[in-house]
């Protein structure tokens, strides 16, 4: 081989080096931003440079797919939405793409929601995908793996994080795994001579809790008269499970021919645990079901502050309903 042919090579092989090191650092796509791109699981890096180009994201799917290669990121594309605020070097967008940088969607389910406003709450989100849309909730349980258990209380309340375009089966699990967790540990630290057979019927108890008070400070001596009345064989007498056995058929106006209405939920009209949750509760209010206040209170009244009177006897009771329900002094 000559030298004026080997200094030829040499110099084109100089002149890519230095393309190659300036399409690294410099170059840049032509698409509108931001925008979201999607790596399917699975996809090559082949695959998702043509895409990239294909959406104006990069210049040059070949450079970019060497680029994976030299750096050896070529079999570390991680799938999912990705959100491009701006222009990105291929080195940047590669990092980006191979750390996982996903776009990640948000959901909140809030204590006290029963099952039905979460399922609204999955249905509507538009970042995850809809597995279980006409699923009934019987079939629903059935995907996740819990056969009939009642989907009431089952799924922790809680901010969950996910990426753009995960199936909202999965999300189900997690909260599911996380109450699951949860329950199991406050069972564990639980108090001695407690009237639950399982933690499933302290799950009910705490479900109850949480719709009957928002006041923190109260959930503990709420769960005293709850149990205190269970021991002594007295009916728990609690609104919030007349109204969730009412189901469609409560207007928003608790009245008396509603305590009267026999359900397996009205606690009025029978005595111990209604059969299910009928709210998904929080930590607190579990915690509260489990180790409730040492006290012999056996009644409370709303006193119109959020927060509640307690009694031990019945007449000190309707006293209090006088003072604080019709206006009494």
């Amino acid at each position: 081989m000559s030298r004026g042919l080997l200094r030829a090579i040499v110099l084109v092989a100089v002149a890519a080096a230095a393309w190659f090191a300036w399409y690294v650092a410099t170059t840049t796509g032509r698409a509108v931003f931001p925008t979201e791109f999607h790596v399917e699981p699975g996809s090559s890096l082949k695959e998702t440079a043509q895409r990239l180009e294909a959406a104006g994201i990069i210049e040059h799917s070949v450079a970019f797919i060497l680029l994976g290669r030299v750096t050896g990121k070529s079999g570390r594309i991680q799938a999912g939405t990705y959100l491009f605020s701006g222009p990105m070097t291929p080195m940047g967008l590669l990092r980006k793409l191979t750390e996982g940088e996903t776009l990640l969607g948000k959901i909140t389910f809030i204590e006290g929601w029963t099952f039905r406003q979460m399922r609204a709450a999955l249905d509507s989100h538009s970042r995850l995908r809809h597995d279980t849309t006409g699923m009934s909730d019987a079939e629903l349980m059935v995907a996740l793996g819990l056969g009939d258990l009642h989907p009431e209380g089952q799924f922790f309340p809680d901010t969950y994080y996910f990426d753009t375009g995960s199936p909202d089966l999965e999300l189900l699990k997690w909260a599911h795994s996380h109450l699951r967790k949860v329950l199991d540990s406050a069972w564990q630290s639980r108090a001695q001579g407690l009237p639950y057979k399982s933690p499933y019927e302290a799950l009910i108890m705490a479900s109850i809790i949480e719709r009957e008070t928002g006041a923190a400070d109260e959930r503990a001596l709420i769960a005293s008269v709850f149990v205190n009345r269970l021991k002594l064989g007295m009916r728990l007498q609690t609104d919030p499970t007349v109204i969730y056995g009412l189901g469609d058929r409560f207007d928003g106006d608790l009245r008396k021919d509603h305590l009267l209405q026999d359900t397996p939920y009205n606690t009025y009209t029978r005595a111990g645990l209604p059969p299910t949750p009928i709210a998904m509760p929080g930590e607190a209010s579990l915690r509260a079901a489990l180790n409730p206040e040492a006290s012999r209170a056996l009644y409370f009244v709303a006193k119109g502050n959020g927060r509640h009177q307690f009694s031990t006897s019945l007449e000190e009771h309707n006293r209090a309903v006088a003072r604080y329900q019709r206006g009494g002094r």
